[in-house]
């Protein structure tokens, strides 16, 4: 999946040093990230790279995280070189691209960006959030407002029968492959009963034996996702929400369609039940 970078490692415990020349600047705009693309994968640039054009570099990084000994920060306004080997791409890439360990550093980051971005004003007050030095942490100076970075939890569930897996596709979304029923766990709410709640509001159906199966963090939509097998209770009557839904069908094991990748705890848990672990 998109976090196993192993055997680098990611530490995203908070530290208030500034960058140096070799530490990576991520740079993004909306949907977009300043990369290179190489022989040997894609890269971000390093600050002696943006230096020249930009004295005020190193003054306004914000530390986001280490890939093993290398730091990665955010920066905001950068001057490019016109014909730099850095261009600008979606961050959609991150979905394929390598080094893994890079790729899930500019997802991660860009779930970072978003949320410094979103929180530049208090939500109570209106007044300007500042940056804590001793956390990851916004805080209002004028009436003391504390914001941490936004996490949502959310469910991916396998309802099997037997030797059958529910398989869906989403409505009205870019992604056209085949899923498992999601969703985002409600306020009051267990992540045990989302997935109940989940599988009835999408498709109808009622289930038991309701059992995890692994966490993955999911920067894409700011989501920490957990994956649960559930066994069929009842009637296998499909009742399509055609608002959430586009198609939702059984599949037996070797019907499964192949996923067009691995990246995402949803294509795992598939490949999973396909080849007879679950």
């Amino acid at each position: 999946m998109i976090q196993d970078i192993q055997p680098h490692h990611l530490d995203n415990q908070y530290k208030a040093v500034p960058p140096d020349k070799d530490s990576f600047a991520l740079y993004y705009e909306d949907h977009a990230v300043l990369m290179k693309k190489t022989e040997d994968g894609i890269t971000f640039p390093r600050f002696c790279e943006l230096e020249r054009l930009n004295e005020d570099i190193y003054e306004g990084a914000v530390y986001l995280f280490s890939v093993d000994e290398y730091r990665y920060y955010l920066v905001r306004e950068i001057n490019r070189e016109p014909l730099s080997e850095f261009t600008m791409e979606n961050t959609e890439v991150f979905r394929r691209e390598y080094p893994r360990y890079h790729a899930f550093a500019g997802i991660t980051g860009y779930q970072l960006y978003n949320w410094y971005k979103n929180r530049k004003y208090c939500g109570r007050c209106g007044h300007m959030m500042v940056p804590d030095e001793r956390e990851r942490m916004l805080r209002c100076e004028e009436c003391g407002n504390m914001e941490y970075p936004k996490i949502c939890p959310a469910v991916i569930v396998g309802v099997t029968d037997g030797n059958r897996i529910l398989m869906s596709k989403y409505a009205g979304r870019a992604y056209k492959h085949y899923a498992l029923i999601a969703g985002f766990t409600e306020i009051g709410e267990t992540v045990e009963q989302t997935v109940a709640r989940e599988v009835m509001e999408e498709v109808g159906l009622k289930v038991k034996n309701i059992r995890y199966y692994k966490s993955q963090p999911w920067a894409f939509s700011d989501t920490l996702l957990m994956g649960f097998y559930c066994d069929l209770n009842g009637d296998d009557t499909i009742r399509l929400d055609e608002n959430e839904l586009a198609v939702a069908e059984w599949f037996g094991r070797e019907d499964i369609p192949e996923p067009v990748s691995l990246e995402s705890l949803t294509n795992e848990m598939i490949m999973q039940f396909k080849n007879g672990a679950v």
